[in-house]
């Protein structure tokens, strides 16, 4: 009996694994896109330019501070001027330089640390920045060293921006395919990441704001129908 029970119990977790199997790649065939051809010159430079044009991109340049919280547990307060930012993830606040990553600072508590898993903490928060930073900041990093812009045709014929990051950040070879409206304001972009499987997954930009700075920023995002949670944002000078 408990050999027959046993068999039963291999075939339906056999059973329930090949289903999984089988809805992923449904899923990947189903979503995957390959990445697009493009043109890049003067075209493209000038597309992305006025796209900077409709966020704002100068008041972005001359902002002070910029602080937001991401998926309600990141919380990030950042001083553009002496470029470090203040990232706390639970109980560790870490003094982020991000000119000099390593010269950073470690508090816990409220109370400095120093210990042999510094530079694990450290080099947590610069992903962790580097990651919820973009959902921020990204239509203000189309000119970024090490970025190269192509002109795409989408296909109800309309023009989007394909931007490649080929050095800095935490995952060098991200592409991403910028969608704007009729006044080059970004509405989604497809993107082409190490952290995800799937090529040309879609995300929204969304509740574009005017910040005290002036700078205009989107706090609200879906991927694949979900929202990313970005609160407490704002962008201001002394």
């Amino acid at each position: 009996m408990k050999k027959k029970l046993f068999k039963i119990l291999k075939i339906l977790v056999l059973s329930i694994i090949a289903l999984i199997i089988i809805a992923l790649a449904t899923l990947y065939f189903s979503l995957n896109e390959k990445l697009p051809e493009g043109q890049s010159g003067a075209e493209a430079d000038q597309f992305a330019l006025k796209i900077q044009e409709a966020v704002q991109h100068d008041k972005y340049m001359e902002t002070d501070y910029l602080q937001w919280t991401f998926r309600n547990k990141n919380h990030y307060l950042w001083n553009r001027k002496s470029n470090v930012v203040e990232v706390t993830i639970g109980e560790v606040m870490v003094k982020l330089d991000l000119n000099n990553p390593y010269k950073s600072s470690i508090y816990e508590n409220g109370a400095m640390t120093v210990s042999t898993e510094d530079n694990t903490i450290i080099e947590n928060a610069l992903a962790n920045f580097n990651n919820d930073s973009f959902w921020i900041v990204a239509p203000h990093k189309l000119f970024d060293p090490g970025v190269t812009r192509k002109l795409v045709t989408l296909e109800d014929g309309s023009k989007g921006l394909l931007v490649t990051y080929s050095s800095g950040g935490t995952t060098p070879g991200d592409s991403y395919l910028w969608k704007v409206d009729q006044n080059y304001l970004p509405t989604s972009y497809q993107m082409w990441v190490s952290i995800i499987p799937i090529g040309g997954i879609e995300a929204t930009w969304e509740g574009w704001t005017t910040t005290e700075s002036g700078a205009y920023l989107a706090p609200e995002h879906k991927l694949l129908g979900f929202g990313i949670p970005i609160s407490n944002l704002r962008a201001w000078n002394e």
